[in-house]
């Protein structure tokens, strides 16, 4: 009998659907902030505000790279109070202090990060850098 050759497990990858949701996610905070960069591949918001170091202050990105789809959120990096809310699942995705990393679209974790991106611009209020 042949031998079959077993193929290759396909990973669940859907890069342009992450970042259309990520995206997304970012696009409904957009009147706080500046974009700063709109294409098919990288979203950035910045405060309006020369509040840091006579500078715009980050807020949040979208990129898409080689191996993933990157969305950073800069309140986690000046409130660290809010990275002790985040779940065992999304810290497996985190790279750094502010940044996760996907392949595909996680509704579950994208609902944590949109609950978390919430929190951080209520924080940037209250400091008033928007």
């Amino acid at each position: 009998m042949p031998k079959s050759a077993a193929k290759p497990a396909q990973a669940n990858t859907d890069f342009k659907g992450a970042f259309t949701k990520l995206r997304a996610m970012l696009k409904k905070h957009e009147r706080q902030f500046k974009v700063a960069a709109d294409k098919p591949d990288n979203y950035y918001l910045e405060t309006r505000t020369a509040c840091y170091k006579g500078k715009p202050m980050f807020f949040a990105c979208v990129s898409v790279k080689k191996n993933y789809v990157s969305f950073y959120l800069m309140p986690l990096y000046v409130a660290p109070e809010l990275a002790k809310k985040i779940s065992p699942e999304l810290k497996k995705r985190m790279q750094g202090k502010s940044c996760f990393n996907f392949t595909a679209p996680d509704e579950k974790l994208f609902a944590e990060l949109r609950k978390l991106a919430r929190e951080g611009l209520e924080r940037y209020r209250k400091e008033k850098w928007l």
